[in-house]
């Protein structure tokens, strides 16, 4: 089934999956969502990210870590940029999310970057999502 917002979705289906205490994530494959969970799996929010399928059932599986107590890693995954309204942030606009503890998903002009990145190679962009 077509989403409008494969972003919002990716997230909604991580946040569920992790609220239900599953092992993985299950979500339709699209080159930005696989960009924006490889940045979740390099900051340590998510675990492993594998690509399975071919051609239009291709789906990404995303690992759920947990804390010792039986938490998600993350507390929470939001969408900053939605489709009524876009939220772009130039590169001298860049703060650290969360007092350093969160990050920024950035789309910009050398690929999807964290915040901190985007702001080391002087690129701002839309900002896709907020993960704390």
């Amino acid at each position: 089934m077509p989403v409008n917002d494969p972003i919002a979705d990716l997230l909604t289906r991580v946040r569920n999956a992790a609220h239900a205490k599953h092992e993985r994530a299950v979500v339709p494959y699209s080159r930005i969502c696989e960009a924006v969970a490889n940045v979740m799996s390099k900051e340590g929010f998510v675990g492993n990210i594998e690509t399975v399928g071919e051609g239009w059932r291709r789906q990404i599986l995303i690992e759920i870590r947990y804390t010792d107590e039986g938490k998600p890693v993350f507390h929470n995954l939001q969408r900053e940029s939605k489709l009524g309204r876009r939220k772009y942030i130039q590169a001298h606009e860049i703060r650290p999310n969360r007092q350093g503890i969160g990050v920024a998903v950035l789309s910009t002009s050398k690929g999807v970057l964290k915040d901190v990145d985007a702001k080391r190679h002087g690129v701002g962009g839309e900002v896709l999502c907020s993960i704390w």
